[in-house]
């Protein structure tokens, strides 16, 4: 699975990867009118695609038109018109690259605010202390909202395929709905849905499944995937381990390794400076373990912001090293590290005790630098971290009576 950091990658699929550098899905929410991809993610892709990265994948894509992550998040359902993704997935590739689009259902991870449903695998709600009422309630879905959901991933990666997109990645970490039927914490069902690690893994694979299916052999399926929750029994890399070799048989391409959720923000890293070696590559002992009994590449992502800690990445066996925060700084960073350069910025890093404000502030402040790029402007990482989360706030309020003017609206046919 090891090569060097310029070397291609061939594929199940027979997609072959440029070169063995992705950029990670960061959450955009840049959505345009009627929640669809329009010109700011038109050039922010573009300018990633001019950058040399071999793989791009998009911000998560809801399935589910009344379950979104944020009021401003892209949606491709059964509706939506395929034009603008035709576009999207054009400026994806105009540097010669893949782009993927990650597909994602937010389960109980809504905001209290947020229209819609908000479902989980059982009725428990996200804990955050203080912060817990920022989140709605979860009801517990039933069985056929278990299978309409399923369908609706399949639906969302066959559209995909049709605009023009090289694969699909279902994003099953991060204690998204998925993730939440994976979680032992969250998922107290006692059907067969719940309990045994085959029986929370079901909806996970159920939804592989019904994805493969869906699309052509030749379009790339792959899993996002925590390599741990960072919670006290929650799901652990064991379980990581066991749920990998299930994947195997369903012609999953890659599985992308990353950690933590809401609860446990263990994807943000939080460092108090990043230019430590020791901060970077986050979950690489957790790669280290599971790489040496996995049948399928994987992917790790989690404060990679150096050429020498992306070779280190991919000493260990890992096939692809992903990126997210570094390239909203430095866009073009695989064709620096291709020349001998290295990034000359950092972000500005968040030292706040609360770690659910923290986790937000460090969002905002990556959605503060894509929304430069959006524009055309240079990334500005100096920015102080509570205005980037009063500006990303003050969006987000827009966004939302924009969201819930769509959502009671009439839609456009395909």
């Amino acid at each position: 699975m090891t090569g060097e950091l310029f070397s291609p990658l061939p594929l199940r699929s027979g997609q072959v990867l440029k070169n063995r550098i992705a950029k990670a899905a960061m959450e955009e929410n840049m959505a345009g009118d009627g929640q669809l991809p329009d010109e700011q993610l038109f050039t922010l892709y573009r300018q990633w695609a001019a950058g040399g990265t071999g793989l791009l994948i998009t911000g998560n894509v809801m399935v589910h038109a009344e379950a979104l992550t944020g009021p401003a998040g892209v949606v491709l359902d059964e509706h939506a018109p395929l034009k603008p993704f035709a576009e999207w997935a054009e400026a994806g590739k105009s540097g010669g690259g893949a782009i993927w689009m990650q597909i994602n259902h937010p389960g109980r991870q809504v905001a209290s605010g947020m229209p819609g449903v908000v479902w989980g695998p059982s009725d428990i709600g996200v804990s955050l202390g203080k912060h817990s009422s920022r989140f709605g309630r979860p009801t517990a879905m039933t069985a056929q909202q278990i299978d309409e959901t399923v369908t609706r991933y399949a639906v969302t990666a066959h559209r995909a395929e049709k605009a023009g997109f090289d694969g699909v990645e279902i994003h099953a970490a991060h204690g998204y709905l998925l993730s939440q039927f994976l979680s032992p914490l969250v998922n107290q069902r006692t059907d067969h849905w719940g309990g045994s690690l085959e029986n929370r893994a079901r909806m996970l694979l159920d939804t592989v499944r019904a994805v493969r299916a869906a699309v052509s052999p030749s379009f790339a399926v792959a899993v996002k995937l925590n390599s741990a929750d960072f919670q006290r029994g929650g799901f652990d890399a064991e379980d990581a381990r066991q749920v990998i070799e299930m994947l195997e048989p369903l012609g999953v391409d890659l599985v992308e390794l990353s950690g933590g959720s809401y609860e446990s923000p263990a994807m943000t890293g939080r460092s108090t400076d990043t230019r430590t070696q020791a901060r970077e590559a986050y979950f690489l002992d957790l790669a280290r373990d599971l790489v040496t009994t996995s049948p399928v590449p994987l992917m790790l992502t989690g404060g990679i912001t150096r050429r020498a800690t992306a070779d280190r990445v991919l000493d260990s066996g890992v096939a692809v090293i992903g990126m997210g925060t570094a390239l909203a700084v430095t866009p073009d960073l695989p064709d620096r590290w291709h020349g001998g350069r290295e990034a000359d910025r950092r972000l500005r890093p968040v030292t706040w005790s609360d770690k659910a404000l923290a986790s937000a502030a460090s969002m905002a402040q990556v959605r503060h630098q894509m929304r430069r790029l959006a524009r055309g402007s240079s990334p500005r990482p100096g920015t102080h971290p509570a205005i980037a989360l009063i500006a990303e706030q003050r969006k987000q309020r827009t966004a939302l009576r924009r969201y819930r003017a769509w959502l009671t609206g009439p839609r456009g046919a395909a």
